[in-house]
Parts: C-alpha cells; structure tokens; sequence
C-alpha cells in the first residue's frame, strides 16, 4: 500500500485538514495517477459537511474533479502510457453488466455507480477517497484521456460541470439555430452557455442578478434577462426550444415553463431541497416536457472532452492551494467565484 498526502474532513462538522489514506498499488488493468489538479464542487461542500441525510463516510477526502498523469501501469493496461495526460470524474466504478454500463451509461447502474469518493469499493467495501489528495489508483475503465489542447488546470472542473451540462444537450438533441435559456451563472450555468454556444445555438442567460448581464454574453450568450423583474416572464413567453436549469435554491419551476414553446423541453440539474410543485396545466396546454439529467457515462464523457478541445471550450476558475479550501466553501457558498475552485495539487505535495 502507498501512504498518500490528502486533505480530509474528519466529520461533517471539522474543517478539513491535512490527513494521509493508503492508495494500492495498481493492480491488473490498473493505474496509478499523479494528481495535478482538483476542481471544487458545491457537492464536495454537501459531502464533507454530511448535509445529504447523514450518508456521509468519514474521514472522506472529497474531490471528483480530477486532473493529472499515469505515473505507473498495472498488468495488462495497454490503453495508456507513463505520462499520459488523464482525468477521473464522479464515479471510479460500477456492476460493468447490467443494461446501462453495457450500454455505456454507467452513471445509472442498475447496482448504483461506485463514487470517486464517500463510496465503498466493490468487493472489498473499503471507502473511496477522492482528489483532494496526490495520487489515486482508478481501472482503466474508468479513466479519461484529457487532449492535448485543453490546458489541464482547466480541464478538471469539465470532469463534472462540463459533462453534466453537455450530456442533456447531447441527449435531448440540441442542434445550431435552437433557442436555449440557461438559468443560473454558476459553475453548471457558465459551463451550459459555453457548449450550448458551441454547438450552435442561440443562447440566453437567466438570472436574479443584472450584474452578471455582460459576463453571460462575454461566455457566449447572445441575450440576458433579469428574472427578479416579473415582466421579464410575459416578455419572454413561449420563446424557448430548450431551457437548462442549473439552480438547486428554490424557485418557481411553473413559471420557467411558461417560457418553452410547443414541444419545448425544461432539463433540470439543480436538486432544491424541498420539493418543486408543477402545475399539470403547464405541461399540457403545449406538450412541454420537464426533464431530468444527472453526469454522462465514460464513452460520453471522452467525448465531451473531445468536443471542448476541437471548440476551444475550457471552465473558467481560480486556481487555490490546497490550504485555502476552507476558505474556498465559503466563498463558494456566498456565490463569490467565477466560475470554478481548481486546487493546485502541487501545493499539498509541497506541504508534505
């Protein structure tokens, strides 16, 4: 076993801290990876916190954003080489034999996916520990080619926001010329406006904040409106082909749905807590469709990789030591970033 420099919260209540975990060494169709890069999710804040119904695995090390290169080949991994330039998303493993991972859809397990951290491994039920640390063993299968192009820094955080915003697009059929409306500017929200952008089509950003009108079309936006103002939903009426909500607070899903056109498709990415009531009416009167989507499989995740190196698509972030995380959930959570955490792993390696 290897002895590996982390960052972990110890409960749901302690910050978190330096901590070392054991990694194996890799074995048949393994690899070991030297970790450059860490992006911030708000779900790591969610995680390490254990505000999702006491399921947290503690000591966790949180981070499923992840960015570096193969530093060791297990037996028989003949799909990589030392030094390959690799990412690792959400999840690290999953049954590989039920309809949906035969199928290249592995975030829907029939068994349920293994989670790149606050999991437990297959077979031996050892707690998965994720990015927040230097090195990490991940089976091939599971593991992404980042292209050469994507500077790698920026790369991470397209491990989660980036597939989760490029999988509905791709699944539900976004083509140029379609009009889309992305609610919410965050990490999610910038991500859907740069690939909805790039895949051609007429993007809209939707907000409470005007502050953020000349960012949304410095992403790529063609229009922005403020949705504090109630004329804004009149104005915009029956306008959208599709709309991206990426908002976990609550808000008024009736309203954002008066918005699609006949056949107009409203994706949900954002899980508020309490739930939403929708009104049947909606929906009906001109056959709206209210959707859900969670990340992409690993077929689709390559290529979404891909399809932001060929359009020069990449997050925008802030790049932190590993020192500064506590103070980064805070900023996270009083929406103070633009638009993505990347911890420079190189930071924890100095630090040990």
């Amino acid at each position: 076993m290897l002895n590996i420099p982390a960052y972990a919260a110890e409960t749901g209540q302690s910050p978190l801290q330096p901590y070392t975990i054991e990694r194996r060494e890799p074995g048949p169709g393994e690899v070991l990876i030297d970790i450059l890069y860490c992006g911030v999710c708000h779900s790591d804040i969610h995680q390490a916190r254990d505000e999702w119904g006491g399921t947290g695995i503690f000591p966790m090390v949180p981070g499923h954003e992840i960015v570096g290169r193969i530093a060791q080949l297990g037996e028989g991994v003949e799909r990589f080489a030392p030094g390959d330039a690799v990412g690792v998303g959400c999840f690290v493993d999953s049954c590989r034999v039920c309809p949906h991972c035969r199928g290249g859809e592995e975030q829907y397990c029939d068994e349920g996916m293994t989670a790149t951290y606050n999991s437990r491994e297959r077979g031996g039920g050892a707690p998965t520990h994720g990015g927040y640390s230097t090195r990490i063993t991940v089976h091939q299968d599971y593991v992404l080619r980042i292209p050469e192009s994507l500077p790698l820094d920026r790369a991470a955080p397209l491990l989660c926001a980036g597939i989760t915003t490029y999988s509905p697009l791709k699944h539900y059929g976004v083509k140029a010329g379609d009009r889309v409306a992305v609610v919410g500017l965050g990490g999610l929200g910038h991500m859907a406006v740069k690939l909805a952008a790039a895949m051609g089509a007429e993007v809209t950003v939707l907000s409470t904040s005007e502050s953020k009108r000349e960012a949304a079309l410095q992403l790529g936006a063609r229009d922005f409106a403020a949705t504090r103002d109630p004329a804004t939903f009149k104005e915009l009426a029956n306008r959208f082909d599709f709309i991206v909500d990426t908002v976990s607070g609550e808000h008024d899903y009736n309203a954002y749905l008066s918005l699609l056109t006949v056949d107009g498709t409203m994706i949900l990415l954002g899980i508020p807590e309490a739930p939403a009531p929708v009104a049947a009416g909606m929906l009906i009167m001109r056959r709206r469709k209210l959707v859900g989507s969670l990340i992409g499989g690993i077929r689709e995740t390559q290529e979404m990789l891909d399809f932001c190196a060929a359009h020069g698509v990449a997050s925008d972030i802030e790049l932190i030591d590993i020192a500064d995380i506590n103070e980064a959930y805070e900023r996270m959570i009083a929406g103070d970033v633009r638009y993505r955490f990347v911890i420079d792993m190189a930071s924890l390696e100095a630090a040990a």
